[in-house]
């Protein structure tokens, strides 16, 4: 269940994260290049894909692609956010906004490590990438009262650009450049590595001071993304219950790995250093979902012996 890559995996993510809180100076290189980073690493995750597969799966599952983006993107967030309204107001509204935030594009990289449907995964990241826009700013007005000043064709061409210019690239790669592709999948997961230390070094470095002068919100913001990941992860698992396992856990994976890097930037423009700390801190369940994810595999995996 537990492999080195994961180890190596942790070793960075977590390091990366203290880097960027004990060294803003070094962090500060990186601030500007987190949307770049995500970019490529949707380019990455799509080298092992091809359009067909995605169209293959969009014919085939149509139905649950469907219900799962809307689950994603309207019934999550508003059980999430009274789930948290009950129990510890305070985070609502930060639960609220990651929730209801599109799937993230590094998702397709995590679909990579476990048994999953990667296409899938991978129509979750455009569909929930091309509704966000819409949704987000009608539950915030529904739910938390704001009425946020920001432009949709912005939004929208952010997310489009960071969704199709990857895949166009990888396509033309593909047609042009394949034994230079071929070799970028062997270096897939060690500059994947990298990527994540570069995006975690900008993130953190920029709330560093906030970090340093509020220690007990950091650890208060790092249990709510903890019990919001588990959240997602349970009802990830629920909004599937009838599929095969690893639309399961495709299904998982578009709930749990989010977009919260954008969800880092909108918060601190439109809301508080409260609600970008948590944004931020859910890094941690980002990638610790990996190992549930790995538990199911294995129970699935188990339960399919002992019926054959």
């Amino acid at each position: 269940m537990f492999r080195l890559n994961d180890l190596l995996l942790l070793i960075v993510v977590f390091s990366s994260m203290i880097a960027g809180i004990l060294f803003p100076s070094l962090g500060r290189y990186f601030q500007a290049y987190p949307l770049y980073c995500m970019m490529f690493l949707l380019f990455l995750s799509f080298l092992s894909l091809e359009l067909r597969d995605i169209g293959k799966t969009l014919r085939k599952q149509l139905p649950l692609a469907v219900w799962l983006a809307f689950f994603k993107l309207a019934a999550l967030p508003v059980v999430v956010y009274f789930v948290f309204k009950l129990t510890y107001p305070r985070f609502a509204p930060a639960a609220l906004l990651l929730a209801s935030v599109s799937t993230g594009v590094v998702a397709p990289f995590i679909a990579t490590l476990v048994r999953s449907n990667g296409p899938l995964v991978l129509l979750m990241v455009v569909m929930t990438s091309l509704l966000v826009p819409f949704t987000l700013p009608f539950l915030v007005k529904l739910f938390l009262g704001r009425s946020l000043d920001i432009s949709l064709l912005a939004m929208m061409k952010v997310l489009s650009l960071i969704v199709f210019v990857p895949v166009l690239a990888v396509e033309g790669c593909r047609k042009w450049l394949p034994g230079a592709l071929s070799r970028l999948l062997q270096w897939r997961y060690p500059v994947s590595l990298a990527i994540f230390a570069a995006i975690n070094l900008g993130v953190f470095s920029k709330y560093a001071g906030y970090f340093r002068q509020q220690p007990g919100v950091l650890m208060r913001t790092a249990f709510v993304a903890l019990g919001l990941g588990g959240m997602l992860f349970i009802f990830g698992l629920l909004s599937a219950l009838r599929a095969a396992p690893m639309d399961k856990t495709a299904a998982v994976i578009a709930a749990g790995n989010i977009n919260n890097v954008l969800i880092i930037v909108f918060a601190a423009q439109f809301f508080g250093p409260l609600e970008a700390t948590v944004a931020a801190m859910y890094m941690i369940p980002f990638f610790l979902l990996i190992f549930p994810l790995r538990g199911y595999e294995q129970f699935a995996m188990q339960k399919q012996c002992d019926e054959s």
